[in-house]
């Protein structure tokens, strides 16, 4: 009897591309069976990996068997015996030309987007991500792929669309089940600057997480993780301005922070999103968490900022800036930088 499935809406967001080439001739078929792909041997293939809240995470307890897959050398989709997978969604081949314009084919390969953090500070997961999506190309479409592999200078091999495609129904519960687990192996990603240091006309290179789940005209607060807070945890006050270059200065006011917060401190930056969680400064007291989904209403914004108890702007203040900043444009993700100017009792995001 054929799996439940369900339907779920992807928006991709590209994470970057990866060049290979094909090693046997097949014959693809597609949504028309009558107008099948031809593959040749030899012809230049790329394979974009991006992510998508919406995809299915491993399961709970999938990282050890991920860490003993990879050390293994044997990264494959699915391991019964231990009971995880790393779902991937695969798109059909689409056809474009290289930049001597010479013809190519095109694979999307879509993973969580919890995945993310991970690849970009794992050089290992990275590759292993890569073979993943591999095998799977393989698997749908009997395509025997070069591991003699180039990584272009691109996010991604033409641009990512938005899709409806079929998920095993069990997967999605299984999902449900475990997404408030989704941003726990998050890396830190803020630099520290002294509080000395003078503003600079342009933002300094720092090592901010950008967004994860979303194409700019589709960040929803359903399919995105939250921000992971701590038990009671504070609201930091926010306000912002506008630099001579045009970006947006959001500055986040956290006194309470010191440097050796900064390991366990994430912030996440989508185009209508801000996420930071910071742990607490000492047991005794409590961390700091925001989750500003600037596409929410008014009141559900103000609402967040009513729990601010620390802000040299107040309630008030905070509130009205968000409100503010909503009315923006879309934040800058792939420009996105941020300052933790810790005897200022700041974290500064330029978007």
């Amino acid at each position: 009897m054929a799996s439940a499935t369900t339907q779920v809406h992807l928006a991709p967001s590209a994470g970057f591309c990866v060049k290979s080439s094909a090693q046997n001739t097949v014959s693809v078929p597609t949504k028309d069976p009558a107008v099948p792909i031809t593959i040749p041997a030899g012809l230049k293939i790329f394979v974009n990996i991006a992510w998508d809240a919406n995809v299915p995470p491993p399961p709970d307890g999938s990282d050890a068997a991920i860490e003993r897959a990879m050390a293994d050398n044997t990264p494959v989709e699915a391991d019964q015996a231990l009971q995880w997978f790393v779902p991937v969604i695969v798109s059909e081949p689409r056809f474009d030309t290289d930049k001597a314009g010479k013809p190519s084919a095109v694979f999307d390969c879509v993973f969580n987007s919890s995945l993310k953090s991970r690849a970009l500070r794992s050089a290992e997961f990275k590759t292993f991500l890569i073979e993943l999506a591999f095998q799977r190309i393989e698997a749908q479409y009997s395509l025997l792929l070069s591991r003699q592999i180039g990584t272009p200078n691109i996010a991604s091999k033409g641009k990512l669309k938005p899709r409806t495609v079929l998920v095993p129904t069990t997967l999605l519960q299984r999902s449900s089940a475990s997404s408030t687990a989704s941003t726990s192996s998050s890396k830190p990603l803020i630099e520290e600057l002294p509080a000395s240091a003078s503003l600079p006309a342009a933002p300094p290179k720092g090592i901010l997480k950008k967004g994860v789940t979303s194409s700019p005209s589709t960040s929803t607060s359903s399919a995105t993780p939250a921000a992971p807070s701590a038990p009671h945890a504070a609201v930091p006050g926010l306000s912002w301005s506008r630099t001579p270059e045009g970006r947006l200065r959001i500055a986040l006011s956290v006194p309470r922070l010191t440097r050796v917060n900064i390991p366990s401190t994430t912030l996440d930056i989508e185009p209508r999103r801000l996420i930071f969680a910071s742990g607490p400064p000492a047991p005794s007291s409590a961390g700091y968490a925001l989750d500003l989904d600037l596409s929410a209403s008014d009141a559900d914004i103000l609402a967040l900022f009513a729990r601010v108890s620390d802000t040299q702007d107040g309630e008030k203040g905070s509130g009205h800036a968000a409100l503010l900043l909503k009315r923006e444009r879309a934040l800058d993700v792939d420009g996105a930088r941020a300052e933790w100017r810790v005897a200022e009792g700041l974290l500064v995001v330029y978007a």
